[in-house]
């Protein structure tokens, strides 16, 4: 069985009916988690939160805009890397990074972690890798988060084995197998809220565990089969693709087995 701890780097502040639709016009604090995950005797680590970095890189020039449109409130102290060695756990003791997708408040941590393999979605990363400027502004994509030997480390999805879930994960029904996890840890698609979006199940002692990234920012989403706002949209990847996804995390909440994970659930 896997084990997970949860990490909190940093978080950023939006008004919360942009998130969801009738939670008035309160500011909202959405935490910046991340996770290590622990199974068959090897770690990884599920995403970095915030780092130093996102300020350095989004200091001046239009990734300024990123910054002033979500406002982050992150202290060193808060990065994952430090908050990995309270827990004994050096970066060269994970046996590699997994990064949902490509948005600043998930990889920018990255250069915390160097030469360790990084897992995501070949696809994903292929969609963002040359973009810059105002392209790379309308995607959260901030490219000088990116360290410069990336793409030799990188490890797709895609190519790991395809295993078929079991009735209890419907409606998902394939996942990638993470390799030296036992079987434990399954990587899924989740997309349409960013290139190559995906989500883990992990096999717990208490049970299946879901980490859904951002496929949704309040349990009441997919529970009440609500979409963000019709701004939030514009940010999305794949607005249909989105409330598929958003569908299937409500029949999966429905069934009762798994507990739904949410990088950045806040209090809406």
């Amino acid at each position: 069985m896997a084990t997970l701890t949860t990490f909190e780097a940093g978080y950023c502040t939006h008004t919360a009916c942009v998130a969801l639709p009738g939670a008035g016009f309160r500011t909202c604090a959405f935490p910046a988690r991340a996770w290590m995950i622990a199974a068959g005797g090897r770690r990884w680590l599920w995403d970095t939160g915030y780092a130093s970095h996102f300020h350095d890189c989004t200091r001046s020039g239009l990734l300024a805009i990123y910054r002033k449109v979500t406002p982050v409130y992150f202290d060193p102290s808060e990065s994952v890397a430090r908050q990995l060695g309270q827990h004994g756990v050096r970066p060269v003791d994970l046996d590699a990074l997994i990064v949902s997708h490509f948005h600043g408040d998930h990889i920018a941590g990255l250069r915390d972690f160097p030469s360790i393999p990084v897992i995501c979605s070949g696809a994903g990363w292929a969609s963002v890798r040359a973009l810059r400027g105002l392209s790379a502004l309308r995607r959260a994509f901030v490219p000088g988060l990116i360290p410069e030997d990336f793409d030799s480390r990188v490890r797709p999805v895609e190519r790991f084995e395809q295993v078929t879930l079991a009735p209890e994960l419907a409606p998902f029904t394939t996942a990638w197998a993470l390799p030296g996890s036992n079987d434990d840890v399954l990587l899924v698609p989740l997309p349409g809220h960013a290139a190559g979006h995906l989500g883990a199940f992990i096999r717990t002692d208490g049970g299946w565990v879901m980490l859904a990234a951002d496929a949704a920012w309040s349990p009441r989403s997919y529970r009440e089969l609500r979409g963000p706002s019709a701004l939030a949209y514009a940010i999305l990847e794949d607005r249909r693709a989105y409330l598929e996804t958003l569908r299937k995390l409500h029949l999966l909440d429905r069934g009762g087995h798994v507990r739904i994970l949410l990088t950045h659930e806040g209090a809406l």
